[in-house]
């Protein structure tokens, strides 16, 4: 199989907070999505980097997670994960994304409650693959 690639595209207009962007994606999900400095670091609504790498997160480890347990004869009849990035402010200053938590719940006919935690932790999505170099991922995972 061939590499697959996904392309997105970031535009930024004037300073850090006074400032503003827009996201676009190839697929089209994103068309002139905006961002700025509130949505990002004050709760405003919009989306934002973080938010975008948990989606992102939370829907490659459903998917691996799904996998896994099918792999293991028990084909799941919902996996729903919830991704929290954390940015926290660094005593240098500036900001760093410091953990990932994974809140994972299933319902997989058949299977018990510890071989389900214990296949959600060993479950290794492309995104965490790539994120787990320095930084924290918790999961938590429970049969529904």
């Amino acid at each position: 199989m061939a590499d697959i690639t996904r392309t997105a595209k970031a535009v930024w207009n004037g300073d850090l907070k006074g400032g503003k962007g827009t996201l676009d994606a190839t697929s089209g999900v994103l068309k002139g999505t905006p961002y700025t400095f509130a949505t990002r670091f004050e709760q405003a609504p919009g989306t934002n980097p973080e938010e975008l790498i948990a989606a992102a997160h939370a829907g490659c480890y459903s998917m691996a997670f799904a996998h896994a347990l099918a792999m293991k004869g028990h084909v799941p009849e919902s996996i729903e994960t919830a991704a929290t990035c954390h940015l926290s402010p660094q005593p240098t200053g500036g900001f760093k994304i410091t953990k990932m938590r994974l809140v994972t719940r299933g319902r997989v006919p058949g299977m018990d409650a510890a071989t389900f935690e214990q296949v959600a932790l060993d479950v290794q999505c492309p995104v965490s693959i790539l994120l787990k170099p320095g930084l924290e991922i918790e999961i938590d995972a429970a049969l529904l």
